[in-house]
């Protein structure tokens, strides 16, 4: 069995600047780190996902990106706005366990521009909403993908939910 890395990936301030023409202008070299990882996968984690299609958003990707799009993380309602912080995690840990045998085992990370969405801030690579995906990103995006392969990131024993947190 092939062993997957898994991006979660935001699209308003990541594919493109948040707020301008939705234009995925920084697509194109997401996808250059991707090419670079036989092992990855992405999981739309946009709330693109709630207004279209898997295959329409599969359309703004490349073709030869497309078959490693893995899917869109599940929409989960909070009940109480404290469920809003960390939220996209608990979605893509859900997603994680409805598609990996191993949750704790598998290697994942997030590209966003909204650091409450994610508890795990060293999974995260953190965009500027007003530039989206830069080359700086493309590099730490490339050393974090690099050590998930090279064994040299750890990934962590998952912990019981706090009812504190």
């Amino acid at each position: 069995m092939t062993r997957h890395t898994y991006i979660f990936m935001d699209f308003d301030g990541v594919t493109h600047p948040w707020g301008e023409v939705e234009d995925f202008r920084s697509l194109p070299l997401i996808e250059a780190v991707v090419r670079e990882f036989d092992e990855v996968r992405i999981v739309i984690s946009s709330d693109w996902r709630m207004l279209f299609s898997l295959e329409k958003l599969k359309a703004r990707f490349a073709e030869d990106i497309r078959p490693r799009i893995a899917g869109a993380s599940p929409h989960l309602l909070p009940k109480h706005g404290a469920e809003l912080h960390g939220l996209r995690e608990r979605e893509a840990m859900l997603w994680l366990s409805q598609h990996e045998p191993k949750v704790d085992a598998t290697a994942w990370c997030a590209v966003d521009d909204a650091p409450g969405n994610w508890m795990s801030r060293s999974r995260l690579l953190l965009t500027d909403f007003k530039r989206g995906f830069t080359e700086e990103d493309a590099d730490a995006l490339r050393r974090m993908l690099s050590g998930f392969r090279d064994g040299e990131v750890e990934l962590p024993m998952r912990r019981a939910p706090s009812l504190w947190a």
